[in-house]
């Protein structure tokens, strides 16, 4: 599933990431025609009954996304919001997890952590992905807006410069490396 997952990422190639919350929606999601799926946070916690903002319990998660990539046919990259954790080692664990489950791909995001932050743990997701020996993707996502990190005439600014720090920390390891 990695290497199609990469293939999906080719320049010039718009690849469309339908987010399911479970089994049920990824089968539909598959079966309406999609090339990957990802996770969505929110959706997955709250079908489980937990609130989305790293509240759902990481064993939680990675049940969830074998029970998904179990019953579809097409990569799927996993939402780990912010990792379940700040402590680098915990947030390894998780990755290492859902890395396990199936996913191919990993959503991180920054939240209202500073950006050093979230580049070590795009770093040691790039790493669980080396373990497994299969070249993972990792989406790093900003929330300047959503968390209005900066004052309003700022952000734009404030995003590009997070998105270019995120993007450089986000090529994905060679599986030999």
């Amino acid at each position: 599933m990695g290497s199609a997952f990469h293939d999906l990422h080719a320049p010039g190639r718009l690849l469309m990431l339908p987010n399911a919350w479970d089994a049920g929606s990824a089968r539909l999601i598959e079966e309406c025609g999609a090339a990957a799926i990802a996770t969505t946070s929110a959706g997955l916690a709250w079908a489980r009954g937990y609130p989305d903002g790293n509240a759902l319990p990481p064993s939680v998660l990675a049940r969830a996304v074998a029970e998904i990539t179990r019953v579809v046919r097409i990569p799927v990259s996993a939402d780990v919001e912010g990792g379940y954790s700040n402590d680098l080692a915990e947030v390894a664990e998780v990755i290492a997890r859902v890395i396990d489950a199936g996913a191919v791909g990993i959503n991180l995001e920054d939240g209202a952590d500073p950006p050093d932050l979230l580049c070590a743990k795009i770093e040691v997701a790039k790493r669980a992905g080396a373990r497994a020996g299969v070249a993972r993707f990792v989406n790093a996502r900003t929330h300047t807006y959503l968390r209005g990190l900066v004052p309003v005439e700022r952000a734009v600014e404030a995003s590009v410069e997070r998105a270019a720090r995120y993007l450089r920390k986000t090529e994905p390891l060679n599986p030999a490396s």
